[in-house]
């Protein structure tokens, strides 16, 4: 256990001067019982004698400063080298919230607005039509093309209203005509290039009509480089990362000294989809993907997380307002909007879905889980919530394509039973 706690007592030395910020102490919160956070404990360590992925690590931040941290197994099967908090994952679109942070501080600069038409900033985007099945007598179905009912907007990529999908095959024709693009393929591609890929195919619903996940936020990835006039990852680390102190978080890990870093998912659990395996992130790419590429370390997006929990500041310093952050963990898609959602609404029933996250608007049943926490995940297995009324952050970081849905359910169920809640 010795490891463990000099492991412990770093992180805390790491993150403990978010804790004069949090600034509600003084209110009486929930706490942790110790038999509660056993039952995580034993929970993901079961996963790991089961197979399921080599290793994992588990932060619970309460009034800025950890109150529970630990880290299990190894890194990598192949290497059977110790997880620890230095260990570096991919963070798919746990990469979304940071690209949308960015692009909020372009709004209250005056610089973006979230009811500017995408076409302002990519003319190619007005000239988009909205691709509809259309049935023949024989049954024969074809794509038709309207025109958008009205623009897309910037909002409409930050909430997954926009009509673009990831693409993927038994999804109807426009999903196919995504896939068959094979946009993920070529990591070759600048931001600029992607998006003169996408502008070529149609939208597949009108926009502000249903919420669809996908490519969204690479789109609004290039918006803050046509605005900022640099590239999203130069942006991202004079504006956040450097500030912030994360050090670790890139598009790809450049120093070979870091590779064996690296955690890698179970040998036989590394099909993102039926097209696509999780990426190499020691080969470079020139694909900045503000919606799925950033890879980090458990460390830097704890303090990404905390200056979220404390209203946009961090260790003395403002990136965003704290009506900004309010405004973005508000549903943006509720009843009033009429925003459809269809079988593939990730969030869930009792999640709407703010500008970057999914947020809880009702209490799961059979439970008294907080409203107002805001979260969201990757399709890599990891995953971090904020939960403002108990003063809290939790942050989940594993390898796991597969099982990923299954462990954050039965993660988040214990998480919040060992409160009481």
């Amino acid at each position: 256990m010795s490891g463990r706690r000099a492991l412990f007592a770093a992180l805390v030395l790491l993150l403990s001067a978010a804790g004069a910020q949090a600034g509600s102490e003084t209110r009486a919160a929930r706490r942790f019982s110790p038999e509660g956070l056993a039952k995580v404990s034993d929970y993901i360590q079961k996963e790991i004698v089961a197979g399921t992925f080599p290793g994992a690590i588990l932060l619970l931040q309460q009034h800025g400063k950890p109150v529970y941290y630990e880290n299990f197994g190894v890194r990598d099967a192949a290497t059977e080298l110790s997880m620890s908090a230095d260990t570096i994952f991919r963070l798919y679109s746990m990469s979304k919230p940071v690209t949308t942070v960015m692009a909020m501080m372009l709004v209250e600069e005056g610089k973006l607005s979230l009811e500017d038409p995408v076409s302002k900033y990519i003319p190619a985007f007005g000239e988009m039509k909205v691709g509809v099945e259309t049935k023949a007598e024989d049954g024969k179905v074809s794509l038709a093309f309207e025109p958008v009912n009205r623009p897309v907007a910037v909002k409409d990529l930050m909430r997954h209203t926009a009509g673009l999908p990831y693409g993927y095959y038994g999804g109807g024709l426009v999903n196919k005509l995504y896939a068959d693009a094979g946009l993920f393929d070529n990591k070759a591609l600048t931001n600029a290039e992607l998006i003169a890929k996408i502008v070529t195919l149609p939208l597949a619903e009108q926009p502000g009509t249903i919420w669809d996940y996908g490519l969204s936020t690479d789109v609004l990835g290039r918006i803050i480089e046509v605005i900022s006039g640099k590239s999203l990852f130069q942006f991202e680390k004079e504006r956040l990362l450097d500030p912030l102190g994360m050090t670790d978080t890139a598009y790809y890990v450049a120093d070979p000294a870091k590779w064996p870093r690296i955690a890698e998912p179970m040998p036989g659990d590394r099909a993102i989809s039926p097209m696509t395996q999780v990426r190499d992130p020691r080969k470079p790419l020139k694909w900045e993907s503000g919606g799925g590429g950033l890879v980090g370390t458990i460390g830097d997006y704890a303090r990404f997380s905390q200056m979220l929990l404390n209203g946009g500041t961090f260790e003395g310093r403002r990136y965003l307002k704290p009506e900004t952050i309010a405004l973005m963990a508000s549903d943006h898609i509720g009843p009033e909007t009429k925003i459809a959602r269809d079988q593939n609404y990730y969030p869930g029933g009792s999640s709407g879905f703010g500008l970057g996250f999914a947020v809880r608007t009702s209490v799961p049943s059979g439970t008294s889980w907080p409203l107002g926490e805001y979260r969201w995940d990757g399709v890599g297995g990891t995953f971090f919530f904020i939960d403002p009324e108990d003063d809290l952050f939790g942050i989940f970081m594993v390898q796991t394509p597969s099982q990923r849905g299954r462990i954050q359910l039965a993660l988040k169920t214990l998480i919040y039973q060992a409160m009481g809640r």
